[in-house]
């Protein structure tokens, strides 16, 4: 698309000033990203929504408006300044007012540009603590939100669905790949597990765990930080909804506090860092600790166990069904990653103790 075309997209937003230039911008793997310049005050990120990932675009858009605007009132509560740079801001439309424009077969976006913001790839102790802080906060100033918000990706992190695909993916075997002992052995360990690893949504319908709204991608780069070094604000909201705190403490865990790579074929290099664990958690109790449930807190180091284990099990199912999910780079590559993330897990394992301890 060239830059004409995509001049025509943003005119149907509210931006202040003509637009001076547009080029694309990050590298993320989802949408589709472009940095709008403009010879107004602001310039601003235009978005492509995968609509592919998010079918529903009006509940996805409803969930980013609501959270962003019950963020905004809580900071202008606080007496907050800097405001603008700690929250996102969605333009709205200008023909309907919704926070996206459509031609019936691309949906687009576009949120002000927060300027003199870094991210960074690295996690290091220090970066991890400030991700607990971050997204602990995040939670806990969305913990008494009085919208209801949906599933942009329904059940995304249900294990008890992840679970069931991979008996079913065991019953049908479309690849042929059961034959292999080593396959029928990972399949035996992991499914031995599988009535303690779905304890979550057994709970939820006891009414033992609660829901609350979750970030559910908890990564260092998706938090902007200011020059000085402090956390701004949390981005990539496409998936924040309904879920349990296990998704933002575990899934931020599962790949931070690998000491190998999600796929790495060394499993000598795969372990669990438990310092990584000790300033995640230490920043995330320290922003989020005044709202959790004593059954949220005593199952935090059971959520840094899941989410290897529930990718294991992703990723085990998808080569049993042919790799028609995941992409790979060479036929045994989700076996690969499945060996990788089951090592994780059972290196996590074997430190609940020590985490509980900790927390």
């Amino acid at each position: 698309m060239d830059t004409q075309d995509l001049c025509q997209i943003v005119g149907h937003f509210s931006v202040r000033g003509g637009v001076t230039g547009i080029r694309p911008l990050g590298n993320g793997l989802i949408n589709d990203t472009f940095l709008v310049e403009t010879d107004g005050p602001d310039n601003y990120v235009l978005q492509r929504i995968n609509q592919s990932i998010f079918r529903d675009v009006d509940l996805l858009q409803h969930n980013i408006d609501c959270v962003t605007r019950h963020i905004r009132e809580k900071l202008v509560s606080a007496g907050e300044s800097d405001i603008e740079r700690k929250v996102l801001r969605f333009l709205p439309e200008r023909a309907t007012g919704k926070s996206y424009w459509t031609d019936g077969k691309q949906w687009w976006r576009v949120s002000v540009f927060i300027r003199d913001a870094l991210t960074f790839e690295a996690v290091t102790p220090e970066y991890a603590r400030c991700a607990g802080s971050a997204f602990g906060r995040f939670e806990a100033l969305l913990a008494d939100l009085p919208d209801t918000l949906g599933e942009t990706i329904p059940d995304f992190h249900n294990m008890e669905l992840r679970s069931r695909q991979l008996r079913e993916a065991v019953a049908a075997d479309a690849a042929g790949r059961m034959a292999d002992p080593e396959v029928r052995s990972l399949v035996s360990e992991i499914r031995a597990l599988e009535e303690e690893m779905c304890k979550a949504e057994r709970m939820y319908r006891e009414g033992v765990l609660p829901k609350r709204i979750c970030h559910c991608d908890t990564k260092v780069n998706n938090m902007l930080f200011d020059r000085d070094g402090s956390v701004l604000c949390v981005i990539d909201l496409d998936t924040v909804m309904p879920s349990f705190v296990f998704s933002d403490f575990g899934d931020f865990l599962r790949t931070a506090a690998n000491t190998g790579a999600e796929d790495d074929p060394d499993l000598g290099k795969v372990s669990f860092n438990m310092e990584i664990f000790k300033a995640f958690a230490g920043g995330y109790l320290a922003s989020a600790g005044a709202f959790l449930t004593p059954v949220e807190r005593e199952n935090l180091p059971f959520a840094a166990t899941l989410f290897p284990y529930m990718q294991a099990v992703r990723f085990l199912t998808d080569y049993l069904g042919g790799d028609t999910y995941y992409k790979i780079q060479y036929p045994e590559h989700n076996l690969v990653r499945t060996r990788a993330q089951w090592k994780l897990f059972c290196s996590a394992r074997e430190k609940v103790d020590e985490m509980a301890a900790l927390i």
